[in-house]
């Protein structure tokens, strides 16, 4: 049985922060291979990505090819809708029965887990490997037991380093050079992506 790490988001863009957040999970909770999933939508996020999920796709295969522990799913993308983790699960499950999974997530995305997508039944399948983040405290205490016995807090560098900070960045002119891994600047440039 191989012990899976999750990492589901937007990816948009996939910048080092994610890489950096992945390894340490897999380092630390002795994953054999972290699986990328790239969402068509988030449920909890106002805002819809920025670019396709096929351009977000592809920049994720590039800022991970150099990890034989990294791959890549498309199936939140080909699934299409809100990209809900327990329909995700299910299916990892359904062709991948030997396996065991968790979700790598960070401070504030441990805080929100009650209110998750039949959060209950998802938690009864995978477990969470939490990210502590220095300036976002973990409320672990406020949690639901069935939750507080499936999640394991691991210390995460400070990186202070989103998505949203560099589509500002390349919003206003600037360069997300070293931010992102230079695949990924390279396959942005080339196709002309987050460009005002």
């Amino acid at each position: 049985m191989s012990k899976i790490g999750i990492m589901g988001g937007t990816f948009d863009p996939i910048h080092i922060g994610h890489l950096i957040a992945a390894e340490t999970a897999r380092e630390l909770c002795g994953l054999q291979e972290v699986w990328f999933i790239p969402s068509y939508g988030p449920p909890l996020k106002a805002n819809e990505p920025g670019v396709s999920g096929l351009h977000r796709f592809e920049m994720v295969c590039e800022a991970t090819r150099s990890n034989p522990a990294f791959r890549v799913l498309d199936i939140e993308l080909k699934r299409g809708g809100i990209s809900y983790s327990y329909d995700t699960v299910l299916e990892l499950q359904k062709h991948n029965p030997n396996d065991s999974f968790a979700y790598i997530i960070g401070s504030d995305r441990i805080n929100d887990l009650p209110e998750w997508h039949k959060i209950e039944d998802l938690a009864a399948r995978v477990s969470f490997i939490g990210l502590e983040r220095p300036g976002t405290p973990i409320q672990l205490a406020a949690l639901p037991n069935y939750l507080q016995e499936r999640i394991m807090l691991i210390p995460m560098p400070a990186i202070e380093i989103s998505s949203t900070m560099i589509r500002g960045k390349l919003d206003g002119g600037h360069s997300a050079r070293y931010l992102i891994p230079d695949l990924v600047y390279s396959y942005m440039r080339r196709h002309k992506l987050y460009e005002s």
